[in-house]
């Protein structure tokens, strides 16, 4: 026998109604798009910003920063980086805020003194004439770039010999004094 159309029959039986409370209707922003812009613009700022770290770490660790806005080196009085009468190739570069900064070998009276050193220290360098004339400050506030450990020929009485990063007229400046004078380092 074929079965037949379906007869109708006793409804089924339907659970009975129950309340849904009232809510507010769901409104989306920009739905998964706007979400997705917002993390790719996330992750640019930090990437920009993890450069400009990497970049300010870079000109910290070599120098070429120093000196922007406050005076050559680290330098923010007048004369400084320069001989008490003041050098005549100093003023020109301080006056642009900005001198190129060169590794100045200097020999120190005091061995002792320059043991106390490490490359970082910042120091004024003064000069003291051998016939006993009053000293003069030839450079403040020099940063102290090397340190030789080695011994280098010669006694304990012929110093010792340190590194500075001052600009080029100073280091003309503490290399024609070095000749006729003794040279001693304060610590700044």
């Amino acid at each position: 026998m074929a079965p037949g159309p379906m007869a109708p029959g006793p409804p089924a039986s339907a659970p009975p109604p129950c309340g849904v409370p009232a809510f507010e209707p769901l409104r989306v922003h920009g739905g998964g798009a706007h979400r997705l812009r917002r993390a790719l613009w996330r992750q640019r700022r930090h990437t920009m910003a993890a450069g400009l770290a990497l970049t300010a770490a870079a000109l910290a660790a070599t120098g070429l920063g120093a000196g922007v806005g406050s005076g050559v080196g680290g330098d923010s009085g007048p004369g400084a980086g320069a001989e008490a009468g003041g050098a005549a190739g100093a003023a020109p570069e301080r006056a642009r805020g900005t001198a190129p900064l060169v590794s100045a070998p200097v020999r120190i009276a005091d061995a002792g003194t320059v043991r106390l050193l490490r490359p970082g220290d910042r120091v004024d360098v003064i000069a003291a004439e051998r016939t006993g004339s009053d000293a003069r400050v030839l450079a403040k506030g020099a940063r102290v770039a090397d340190v030789p450990r080695a011994p280098a020929e010669g006694s304990a009485e012929d110093g010792a010999l340190i590194v500075l990063s001052v600009p080029r007229g100073t280091a003309a400046s503490l290399a024609g004094a070095g000749i006729s004078a003794r040279l001693a380092v304060t610590l700044c």
